[in-house]
């Protein structure tokens, strides 16, 4: 395998690892003040960390094209991120990053909706799998003891791996016309600033002992984008595919720590599925990122 793939593979590990522990993170602030203020204050931290980081590494302002796909993103990650996190409120984080599994597989129908790619037999059995596992899943919930407003839990997280689908077509593309610093600068202040317009009704402090927490997260969930955008840019988005199915194992780990979360064999039944529904699905001829002529979301 090329060195640059296996570098790629190496970030795009290392990364998944810091933004599962992140969602760990986030969630015992989130249980506190609710996901909405969570997502805010560590918006502002990653903010305050991100813009010297921009000023001080020599960036220059993108282009008005480039910055309408930072836009587009940002908006979708923003949806994406008050479903996921109102979500792992409600939801074992490993049943959550689980769920989120079937995103991939909505990239493929996006992929052939927007880019026009053929949806062989395989994808389609790949989806066939994929759903089965979503469905074992939420099957396991059944007569195990959760909160009342579980359910309403696992849709928000459903409907954030939707928004993650459209997230991983845009950030192969994003990848290839901005780099990680300046991803991380305009993702921060964009979603900070949709995030602003509900804060003088929905806003809450985090309490004092909190703080290093939002710091914490911020801090992860940047350097985490910044490794995965390197990756993005340096291999296809096939082949990283199968790196996002090592998040399971730490929301696992993460949920057992420090929130005492059992996992079942329901859930690691369908989660199975899904990863080889999405296996499946996946193209079986990897290769090297090679810069895009025409941009697709121009």
């Amino acid at each position: 395998m090329h060195r640059t793939i296996i570098a790629a593979l190496l970030a795009a590990c290392a990364g998944i690892a810091l933004y599962s522990i992140m969602d760990a993170v986030m969630k015992g602030i989130s249980l506190v003040i609710g996901a909405y203020a969570a997502i805010f204050w560590r918006l502002v931290a990653g903010a305050a960390i991100m813009t010297p980081l921009f000023a001080f590494s020599g960036q220059r302002l993108p282009s008005a094209r480039v910055l309408r796909i930072h836009a587009i993103r940002s908006v979708v990650i923003a949806v994406m991120a008050i479903a996921f996190f109102w979500g792992i409120v409600r939801v074992p984080l490993a049943e959550a990053i689980a769920l989120t599994f079937i995103a991939p597989l909505i990239a493929l129908v996006l992929a052939a909706v927007f880019l026009h790619e053929k949806i062989g037999t395989r994808s389609i059995l790949g989806s066939l799998l994929g759903l089965a596992g979503v469905g074992i899943i939420l099957a396991g919930q059944l007569g195990v003891p959760h909160r009342p407003d579980s359910a309403l839990g696992m849709v928000a997280i459903l409907t954030s791996a939707v928004f993650y689908a459209v997230n991983l077509v845009i950030a192969r593309h994003q990848a290839q016309q901005a780099g990680p610093i300046e991803i991380a600068f305009f993702q921060n202040w964009i979603i900070l600033g949709l995030f602003a317009l509900p804060a003088p009704w929905l806003l809450v402090m985090p309490a004092p002992g909190q703080w290093w927490l939002v710091v914490l997260a911020a801090g992860l969930a940047i350097v985490s984008l910044l490794l995965l955008s390197w990756a993005y840019a340096r291999a296809e988005a096939q082949v990283l595919l199968t790196v996002e199915y090592t998040a399971f194992v730490w929301a696992a780990l993460m949920g057992w720590l420090f929130f005492r979360e059992p996992l079942t064999l329901l859930t690691i039944g369908g989660t199975l599925l899904i990863v080889a529904g999405c296996v499946m699905a996946a193209r079986s001829k990897p290769g090297i990122a090679e810069p895009e002529v025409e941009p697709a979301l121009s």
